[in-house]
């Protein structure tokens, strides 16, 4: 949770906008179980912001584990009840799941979440694999844009050569739940009854739960290029 702060804090700082975005930090830990929350400022922002009197539907995206998520439903139950829309990255391959990188880090967590009444927009592994961007188009369309596409080329390399087998490319893998977001067409999805997950991250389909939005494609041009494109435009109305 506090490298992830601390990234956040360092992104905002790189593209001078330290101080404009509310920052809050997450859970430390995950959930010990389905009954218990693990309180925070994250969980905390959540709540404010359900209950906040607006029409529109509140969007919360996580590119993570639903711990913050989970938690907040755990503390002030009347959330379940508000226009909220969860967006996770995460979950295996349907229909049988198994391991994945976001639900290992807090398995009790997306179980009440799916058992609850929220709507929930999923994009398990198999569809944000399909981000897949190469280091050329990087070097192109990212690097240039001033001290933040830099950086965020350079952690990338750096990253993938740490690796055992070093890559030539990356999957933006969380870019999906901005894209859906902005574009809920943004690929191709179903309704399905909400699963839950068993210790091993296996997928319990027991039918008994509202439906959610499983995503099974996902449109990975319209994700990309709108990124470029913002970034190139924040880069050229910071240089006035």
């Amino acid at each position: 949770m506090q490298d992830s702060y601390n990234e956040t804090v360092l992104l905002l700082r790189l593209m001078g906008l330290e101080g404009q975005v509310r920052i809050e930090a997450g859970a430390a830990y995950a959930m010990p179980n389905e009954e218990t929350a693990v309180d925070s400022p994250g969980a905390r922002l959540i709540i404010e912001e359900a209950m906040k009197d607006d029409d529109r539907p509140l969007h919360v995206a996580f590119f993570g584990p639903l711990t913050e998520m989970a938690s907040a439903l755990l503390i002030e139950p009347k959330i379940a009840e508000r226009n909220i829309r969860v967006i996770w990255i995460g979950g295996a391959e349907y229909p049988s799941g198994g391991p994945e990188y976001n639900l290992s880090n807090d398995i009790h967590a997306a179980n009440v979440i799916f058992k609850s009444k929220l709507e929930v927009w999923q994009i398990p592994s198999s569809v944000y694999r399909l981000m897949a961007v190469s280091y050329v188009e990087l070097f192109e369309k990212v690097y240039p844009l001033g001290e933040i596409g830099k950086y965020l080329v350079e952690q990338l390399l750096e990253f993938n050569n740490n690796r055992k087998s070093p890559d030539e490319y990356r999957s933006l893998g969380d870019s999906p739940a901005v894209g859906v977001i902005m574009y809920p067409n943004c690929g191709k999805w179903t309704w399905k009854p909400a699963p839950l997950f068993d210790s091993n991250m296996n997928y319990i389909h027991t039918g008994q739960y509202r439906p959610i939005r499983v995503y099974e494609t996902i449109d990975a041009r319209f994700i990309h290029e709108d990124f470029f494109a913002k970034l190139t435009r924040f880069h050229r109305s910071s240089q006035k």
